[in-house]
């Protein structure tokens, strides 16, 4: 352990972001997010093509998943707050507001615009929840 993270809690948890996501933005609110990016009018070529460029986007998905965690993990102990709590704040403070201001300013309809941030900010509270409640357990 290196500044008192779990490298194995980390690694546990930035597969499990690439489980939630799946789940999310599949069953969940997948016909929903599609609609949203405009994917559910490309023709079949266009899709397979972007499905082809998506393996490397994942891998680099990972990897900032990997860094985002080594600095929640750094934060956790930082502060002596609880896994939970501390990415709460982390969630809160910086992560929802980026959101929304992504969100606000994409030309979209309003409509379109608050659900493009429900689904990716609640996504991201989900993660976090779990990323803490691990981080600050699995020590």
């Amino acid at each position: 352990m290196l500044l008192g993270i779990n490298f194995w809690a980390v690694l546990v948890c930035g597969v499990i972001a690439m489980v939630v996501g799946f789940v999310w933005y599949g069953p969940l609110f997948g016909r929903t997010w599609m609609k949203i990016v405009g994917a559910t009018e490309l023709d079949e070529a266009r899709r397979a093509e972007m499905q082809k460029k998506a393996g490397p986007l994942y891998f680099i998905q990972f990897v900032l998943v990997l860094f985002q965690l080594f600095v929640l993990g750094h934060m956790t102990g930082y502060t002596g707050s609880s896994g939970v709590v501390s990415a709460l704040w982390a969630w809160a403070g910086f992560v929802m507001p980026t959101i929304a201001a992504s969100s606000m300013w994409n030309n979209d309809s309003t409509k379109v615009s608050w659900t493009r941030f429900f689904i990716q900010a609640g996504y991201q509270l989900i993660c976090f929840v779990i990323f803490g409640f691990i981080l600050g357990v699995w020590h």
